[in-house]
């Protein structure tokens, strides 16, 4: 099964029209929480006891949980399942193989079928308390909402490396990256189905959301400590994120191959007007051989190699997109309630 198998029709932004007398009653809104999983047996229960804890202080709206099992090797779809079997709400989308959180994202979002789809980790670190904010923004008329970090319990190093990033992604990008903000937002239905269209392999999701326009607006939070587990973003992943969203939305490194270019043939000419002057103007000095020469040898071989390897990145994506494979197999989808009862998905 492809992701298209399992892509539900799009859907139009039109109101939920009024109630007419002899009609059935207008339905109540839809939110969809799409909700990657990659081995997080520890901590699936106690998110869900507390993702479930919030919702119920807002019995006015209907709800919808999609998690993603991302090819976990662990006892994690185990237990989605039984969370499906208990709580009609649940649907869960098992993965053929691992095939990365932001993919993960992407076939929850595929699937979701809200009016309003919140995409979250679910190892507690973004509290469900304020998902109900990001519902209330988006209430008040934002279509896109996003979570920004005021504050985060993680190591010195990663909240410097992080800061760092997003600060110099937001100078280069070509697009406007909110600050201190992952993948916890919400986003209209509107938005949602537009974002169906964008099907790049190379995903940075938050990129994408941010470069498609419509009303924007954040909502500030301080992120808790991991409930259990380790960080499934190490330092590798970490770093193919970052160079996926400097590569999706910018071409600054490709300018950067350029002005190296030329800085290396003036530091080059440099160099030669030097040699000469010194063998015109002052024959009796030896001018240094080897040592200069192995100087320009690495020094121009270690820039020919670093321009070669900005270069691969780019021809990189390209190939993979030319490719055309999908972005993820899924093995089945289980739980949910049945598409006669939710009904219509039209946004309100």
């Amino acid at each position: 099964m492809t992701q298209q198998d399992i892509r539900p029709s799009a859907h139009t932004a039109a109101p939920v029209p009024l109630t007419l007398p002899g009609q059935r009653p207008s339905r109540r809104p839809l939110i969809s929480y799409v909700l990657p999983v990659y081995n997080e047996q520890d901590g699936i229960t106690a998110f869900h006891t507390e993702l479930t804890a919030a919702l119920a202080q807002r019995p006015e709206l209907d709800y919808e949980l999609v998690y993603v099992n991302d090819g976990s090797a662990d006892g994690s779809l185990g237990i989605l399942k039984d969370l499906a079997k208990n709580d009609e709400r649940v649907r869960v989308v098992d993965f053929a193989r691992n095939f990365g959180h932001q993919i993960a994202i992407t076939a929850g979002l595929d699937i979701a079928e809200g009016d309003a789809v919140i995409v979250m980790d679910t190892d507690l670190q973004d509290p469900p308390r304020v998902s109900l904010e990001l519902v209330d923004a988006w209430r008040e008329g934002a279509e896109i909402v996003h979570a920004r970090r005021r504050t985060r319990q993680d190591s010195a190093f990663k909240r410097a490396t992080a800061s760092l990033y997003y600060r110099v992604l937001r100078s280069c990008a070509e697009v406007d990256i909110p600050l201190d903000t992952g993948d916890f937002r919400l986003i209209d239905r509107r938005v949602a189905d537009e974002l169906r269209k964008y099907r790049e392999r190379s995903r940075f999701v938050r990129g994408i959301i941010a470069s498609m326009g419509f009303t924007q607006t954040e909502v500030k939070f301080d992120r808790d400590e991991r409930f259990a587990g380790e960080t499934k973003y190490p330092l590798k992943k970490m770093a193919k994120l970052a160079i996926d969203g400097m590569t999706s939305f910018s071409t600054v490194p490709l300018k950067m191959i350029t002005r190296l270019g030329f800085a290396v043939l003036a530091l080059s000419l440099l160099g030669i007007l030097y040699a000469l002057g010194m063998k015109f103007f002052r024959p009796d000095i030896t001018v240094s051989g080897w040592t200069m020469l192995m100087c320009v040898v690495l020094f121009l071989g270690g820039t020919q190699m670093l321009s070669l390897g900005v270069l691969g990145t780019y021809i990189g994506r390209i190939y993979s997109e030319a490719q055309g494979r999908p972005l993820y197999l899924v093995r089945e989808v289980t739980g949910g309630r049945p598409q006669d009862e939710r009904g219509d998905t039209g946004a309100v």
